[in-house]
């Protein structure tokens, strides 16, 4: 068969077989550099595990021993909740339902009873009264409550100091009731006669808990303590806040009124 070639055809070169079978000088550097430096980085993590567990077999005792520790007060704190804790919230619960009873007398009565409000501050048919209970099982939740109770006993009996004390004590999560405790110092400071202080404590339970019953009455507090005390730009903020946001509310009913009093 006859054979030819095509004009400007050119046979390839042959492959140059050394250059292929070579290895960059360079790229084998940088592996073996990156070989080491991987090398030095497991050797640092042996090392740092060797001198751990030399730490821990060197200090069994101490970590057994803290960990022991943990775990006693551990199952102490819920050994102590359920032992004592809990019986104590159960037994200061059923002491002061009494008291409470009382209190709810006195408060659903036509008038101020000052007997029944006694009896629920001191006690009575062999249970504790509020300070009893405030006394006896200081810490619990019934003991907290005992000095809400306390202290509007004390305001509805007129004696306004004994009312701040235990009303200050008062401490609450939930705001409609925080508003009525911290109103309630304001009224007493209002009644002993420490004007600034009320006023404060007025604002105080306005801002507490913003809502249509607590929020305009004790602005309206503040408002009229703010008048008294000649705090006239005071006094029409806290009624102008009525007319704008509560003007649906008890107070403003007759809150144009004031602000007219005030202008």
């Amino acid at each position: 068969m006859a054979t030819y070639n095509k004009r400007g055809y050119k046979a390839p070169k042959p492959k140059d077989e050394a250059a292929e079978d070579q290895i960059d000088v360079d790229t084998l550097d940088n592996i073996k550099e990156e070989d080491s430096a991987t090398a030095e980085v497991f050797n640092t993590l042996d090392e740092s595990a060797n001198k751990l567990e030399d730490w821990v077999a060197k200090n069994q005792k101490y970590i057994f021993g803290v960990v022991g520790a943990i775990a006693v007060v551990a199952a102490g704190y819920l050994l102590y909740n359920k032992f004592i804790v809990e019986p104590k919230e159960d037994e200061a619960a059923n002491e002061m339902f009494q008291a409470q009873q009382y209190f709810q007398q006195a408060v659903d009565g036509q008038t101020a009873n000052d007997s029944l409000y006694n009896l629920a501050l001191k006690g009575g048919e062999g249970k504790l009264g509020f300070i009893g209970i405030t006394d006896n099982y200081s810490g619990t939740k019934a003991a907290n409550l005992a000095h809400y109770y306390a202290g509007m006993a004390y305001l509805n009996t007129g004696k306004f100091k004994e009312a701040v004390e235990q009303l200050e004590q008062f401490k609450s999560d939930d705001m409609f009731l925080k508003a009525i405790a911290t109103g309630a110092i304001g009224d007493a400071f209002s009644e002993l006669g420490q004007k600034e202080d009320a006023l404060s404590y007025y604002q105080k339970a306005a801002e507490a808990n913003a809502n249509d019953f607590t929020t305009p009455r004790y602005l309206y507090k503040a408002g009229q303590m703010a008048l008294e005390m000649g705090k006239k730009a005071e006094a029409l903020k806290f009624f102008t806040e009525i007319k704008d946001k509560y003007e649906t509310s008890q107070e403003g009913a007759g809150i144009d009124a004031m602000i007219a009093m005030v202008e």
